[in-house]
């Protein structure tokens, strides 16, 4: 996998041996393992779907809409971020390896590749993500409601040149 440390920007920590590749079939049934736990987690909720069905999700909705790409430290898959020139539909990075500037890179390559502004949804309740897409110039600009998850839901917005980070 080739490195992209020189995407970064040297104010974000790197994790040692960061190199981003683009989605490969071989790697679904790690990636969506891991994109179950980091939800689970940030959430606070177990899902209930069967793994079958969020892969099947995965490479009906989200894969054909979006530019995916797989963040490896070594050869463990450590994130991933599914995104288009105007909005973020994933992003997750591996449990036990937050903090470390693997989603900044990944949202950063996000931004680099928009259309001018970016938006996305998470839970309200996920404080985590929300403080670290605030640290990252997206703004609150609607409050509303998930129905699938049954969850209060909150979209960001980000735009180039009128946020710092």
């Amino acid at each position: 996998m080739p490195s992209v440390r020189n995407a970064i920007p040297d104010r974000h920590r790197l994790v040692d041996n960061l190199a981003i590749s683009e989605y490969s079939r071989e790697h679904a049934g790690d990636l969506v393992r891991m994109w179950r736990a980091s939800f689970e987690h940030g959430v606070g909720i177990r899902d209930p779907h069967p793994l079958e069905e969020q892969l099947a999700y995965f490479h009906e909705q989200v894969l054909p809409n979006h530019h995916v790409r797989l963040a490896w430290q070594d050869s463990t898959l450590v994130g991933f971020l599914a995104a288009n020139h105007e909005s973020v539909a994933q992003l997750y990075v591996r449990l036990g390896h937050h903090r470390r500037g693997i989603g900044s890179h990944l949202l950063n390559l996000a931004k680099r590749d928009c259309a001018g502004s970016l938006w996305l949804f998470t839970f309200q309740q996920n404080m985590v993500a929300r403080r670290f897409y605030e640290r990252h110039g997206f703004t609150a600009v609607e409050f509303g409601f998930e129905p699938m998850w049954q969850l209060a839901d909150v979209k960001y917005l980000w735009t180039r040149g009128e946020n710092a980070a």
